[in-house]
């Protein structure tokens, strides 16, 4: 026997009808929206959820995650929030004191915020953790800061490429200690780990995350275990990458969708690892570096090409994105352009792209995951991508209304931990953009947490990731206020309450409206979150 769930006295984002307040459920999937009174009568044998005003609209879709890292954010030592270099050594010798004898597995700093504007010396991390193994990876990931314990832990970090014997540890030297790092962690720690942060991602209203693993990232195991946590069916469904070249063999066996994620072309900004055309303006000594060329960007293209695979890389640097376009063009006169673009191969954060290059990326078919709070984080005259790039390059990252503009799928993700899972958050900082004209509409920003992310994953059968009948009830319920729609103007992009629109309305996101608070998860008709109405705001 069928079960039936109707919902009512909502507000329902559906484009099937824009003023709907009601929707009902059959087995998992959307058979019905429309008003509470036809819904009564189409369904009176139905559950009743009666929703009090809420809004309903598709559940997000985080296309960029690293769950173990974040889920040990959650429940062990978050350096996010330290202000300074000694509020930093402060939270480090409190951890230590609670969790004596134990890995301190840390994430989220970064200098460019604190006073003293450098980060602690081996020195200062040995004296503050009084000889425990230390990992503390900085707000990008690509750097860490380690203690002298987990040195020996970890000896081929020693006098490789990113070897610092006082600093900070990048490139392959970080890789070694990150290895060490995880090695260290015991497996009940690492799965209760990925379970707080599914149930987190859960109650931030996303049902799908995309998993971008590796051998430099998390391990083969770790990714296992991730997936079949996932296929239990009571939290977030993952996506599996795995970003390794010429891994054809690993990838059948893990069952990923495609060989990349963190395939990584190049580094990242902030621990000025991102492969430059010239010179970082606050260390004229580095233009970052490179990681893969054109010619191994080539291969991996053809070589998932015709395996069926998608491929995908992480590029963020101008030279970083250069040399990943050269490879696309030379995978083309390989494959062809059709057969190239068919697979939809991805690119990971792709930030300092110009717009002839957008052009160029939009006709090889390729996803463009990105993650709009580095804007917010990072972005404009004043902060980190300025500092490190100078002011007219450091306001040109992220132009997501030029990639948008090129036929380029955009899905929006969060990178966690190195930004919080907050949907709502990265929706609008797509939409308020920190560099004029960069930034794209509410709706298409919405869209890309949404219905862009399951075309990352290669869903696009025209009804998944949107509240229409025939589609998966995969849903999230919002506590909000006014709904907003956006209508087009001759000079600005002005919010209109006019339901004349026939759009779908939205939260209102403009800067310092509060955002939506989610009220429930749901995953193809099966609840994965239900808020505690005791629960702290």
């Amino acid at each position: 026997m069928s079960e039936t769930t109707l919902l009512l006295g909502g507000r329902i984002h559906s484009p099937a009808d824009a003023d709907a307040t009601a929707m009902a459920v059959i087995d998992g999937t959307i058979a019905w929206v429309g008003s509470d009174r036809v819904g009564r009568a189409l369904h009176p044998e139905a559950e009743v959820v009666e929703l009090g005003g809420a809004f309903v609209a598709p559940a997000f879709v985080d296309a960029h995650v690293h769950a173990t890292s974040s889920g040990l954010l959650i429940n062990g030592l978050d350096l996010t929030g330290c202000a300074s270099l000694t509020e930093f050594l402060h939270a480090l010798r409190d951890h230590v004191e609670e969790h004596p004898g134990a890995l301190v597995w840390g994430h989220g700093w970064d200098e460019t915020w604190w006073p003293e504007r450098r980060p602690p010396s081996r020195a200062e991390i040995d004296n503050a953790c009084g000889g425990a193994p230390v990992y503390l990876s900085r707000i990008d990931v690509h750097s860490a800061l380690v203690s002298s314990a987990l040195i020996e832990r970890a000896p081929l970090a020693k006098d490789t490429e990113g070897w610092s014997p006082d600093g900070p540890l990048t490139r392959v030297s970080h890789h070694h200690a990150r290895s060490a790092a995880r090695e260290s962690l015991g497996l009940a720690q690492r799965r209760e780990a990925q379970l707080a942060f599914l149930r987190h991602a859960a109650s931030c209203g996303v049902a799908a995350v995309h998993e971008c693993a590796g051998p430099d990232i998390s391990g083969a195991d770790d990714l296992r275990d991730l997936l079949e946590l996932s296929a239990r069916g009571d939290v977030p469904e993952v996506v599996g990458y795995w970003g390794e070249l010429g891994a054809l063999e690993t990838a059948r066996e893990l069952g990923v969708r495609g060989l990349g994620g963190d395939l990584f072309v190049d580094g990242a900004v902030g621990s000025r690892t991102a492969a430059l055309g010239a010179p970082y303006a606050d260390d004229p000594t580095t233009s970052g570096v490179l990681y893969l060329d054109a010619e191994a960007v080539a291969e991996h293209l053809v070589d998932c090409t015709r395996q069926g695979l998608q491929a995908g890389f992480h590029v963020i640097g101008d030279a970083g994105v250069a040399e990943a376009c050269e490879g696309f063009r030379r995978a083309a006169k390989v494959l062809g352009v059709p057969a190239l673009a068919s697979m939809r191969h991805r690119l990971e954060h792709l930030e300092m792209v110009t717009a002839e290059q957008a052009a160029e990326l939009g006709a090889f078919g390729v996803v463009a995951s990105v993650q709009p709070q580095f804007d917010a984080a990072w972005g404009g005259p004043s902060d980190m991508y300025a500092r490190r790039l100078g002011v007219p390059r450091g306001t040109r990252l992220n132009p997501f209304s030029a990639l948008a503009a090129n036929g380029i799928v955009l899905a929006f993700g969060s990178d966690a931990p190195v930004t919080p899972v907050d949907p709502w958050a990265a929706v609008r900082a797509a939409v308020h953009h920190r560099t004029d004209g960069f930034g794209i509409s509410p709706r298409a920003a919405f869209t890309a947490h949404t219905r862009g992310g399951g075309r990352a994953a290669g869903v696009d059968d025209g009804v998944t990731g949107a509240l229409v009948p025939g589609a998966p009830a995969t849903y999230a319920v919002w506590e909000t206020g006014d709904l907003v729609v956006t209508a087009p103007d001759s000079r600005v992009q002005r919010w209109s309450t006019d339901p004349r629109a026939g759009v779908p309305p939205l939260p209102d996101l403009s800067p310092g409206a509060p955002l939506p608070r989610c009220q429930r998860t749901v995953l193809r008709g099966r609840t994965l979150y239900v808020r505690d109405p005791d629960e702290e705001d």
